[in-house]
C-alpha cells in the first residue's frame, strides 16, 4: 500500500512541475511575443529619425527641436524602457521556482482560476 501510494506522490509532483513549465513557457512567449513588437516599433522609429535627418541634412537645416523629433525621440525612450521591464518580468518568470519548491504562476495568465488546477492535482 505505502508503495502504491509513493508513486501517486511522485507522479503528481511531476504532474504539478510539467503543468507549472508548460504555464511558464506561455507566460514567455507572451512577454516575447510583446517584446518583438516593441522593437520593430524602436526600428520603424529610428528609421523615421533617420529619414528627418537625412532630409535636414540635404536642405542645411536639421532641426533638433522640432516636435516631431522630440516626440520620436520620446518613442524610442519609452520602447527602450519597456524592452528593459519585460526582459526583467522574463528573468523573473523563468527562475521564479525551484523543483524543491514549486511556485504557482497561472494567476499570471488572465481568465486563468489556480484554484480550478488545485483541485485537479488533488484528484489524482
Amino acid at each position: 500500500m505505502k508503495k502504491d501510494f509513493n508513486w501517486k506522490i511522485k507522479l503528481n509532483h511531476w504532474i504539478f512541475n510539467f503543468h507549472q513549465e508548460v504555464i511558464k513557457t506561455g507566460v514567455i512567449g507572451k512577454k516575447l511575443l510583446t517584446a518583438s513588437r516593441t522593437n520593430a516599433h524602436l526600428k520603424e522609429t529610428y528609421e523615421e529619425l533617420g529619414r528627418l535627418l537625412e532630409a535636414g541634412m540635404e536642405s542645411g537645416e536639421v532641426d533638433w527641436d522640432s516636435a516631431k523629433v522630440r516626440a520620436l525621440l520620446h518613442t524610442a525612450k519609452a520602447c527602450k524602457k519597456d524592452l528593459e521591464h519585460i526582459e526583467k518580468q522574463v528573468y523573473k518568470i523563468k527562475f521564479s521556482a525551484s523543483p524543491k519548491c514549486p511556485q504557482d504562476i497561472s494567476r499570471q495568465i488572465p481568465g486563468h482560476h489556480p484554484e480550478s488546477n488545485d483541485k485537479k492535482i488533488d484528484k489524482l
